[in-house]
């Protein structure tokens, strides 16, 4: 289902998205600050709503690991948790499929509610800092789409 128009993108279908994926923490909830390893990619105007990370074992279009955002409890930076996958944010920056899952506890309408309009505002200041680089493809909020909830209940991976 998706909340918020087409999903149009090459991220793989609910089916082919794992029900559990251990995540790596870049962006603890609250935190104003985007990293790409240990540079500081941006400074944000607000704090992010979400524990925002990365799939490292599983890569995204782009060939940089996958995007996860975790909701529940503010997680440190670096934290790694296995947690569900409940649905996709669907998005595209620069042109590019820019999916994120969404892991944790599963979200309420209210909250998928909220990530939508979080990302929709989102989609505008990252094409301004795009365009601010040079960088002219399209970016902008997909939507966000619900998976089935077979996965909620999947145990956590064999990472041995």
């Amino acid at each position: 289902m998706s909340m918020d128009g087409p999903s149009g993108g090459a991220a793989p279908p609910g089916d082919a998205i794992p029900a559990r994926v251990r995540v790596t923490i870049e962006v603890p909830r609250g935190s104003f600050l985007k990293r790409d390893g240990a540079r500081v990619e941006y400074l944000s105007p607000v704090p992010c709503p979400f524990n925002y990370g990365c799939v490292p074992d599983r890569p995204a279009p782009d060939g940089d690991p996958l995007d996860a955002l975790v909701l529940g409890p503010r997680l440190a930076f670096g934290a790694e948790v296995d947690v569900p996958v409940h649905a996709v944010v669907r998005f595209r920056d620069d042109g590019a499929v820019d999916d994120k899952l969404v892991c944790g506890p599963a979200p309420t309408p209210r909250a998928l509610a909220a990530i939508a309009a979080f990302f929709r505002v989102y989609a505008v200041a990252r094409r301004w800092m795009n365009r601010a680089r040079g960088r002219r493809g399209d970016t902008r909020f997909l939507g966000v789409e619900r998976l089935d909830t077979r996965h909620a209940d999947a145990p956590p991976p064999d990472h041995g």
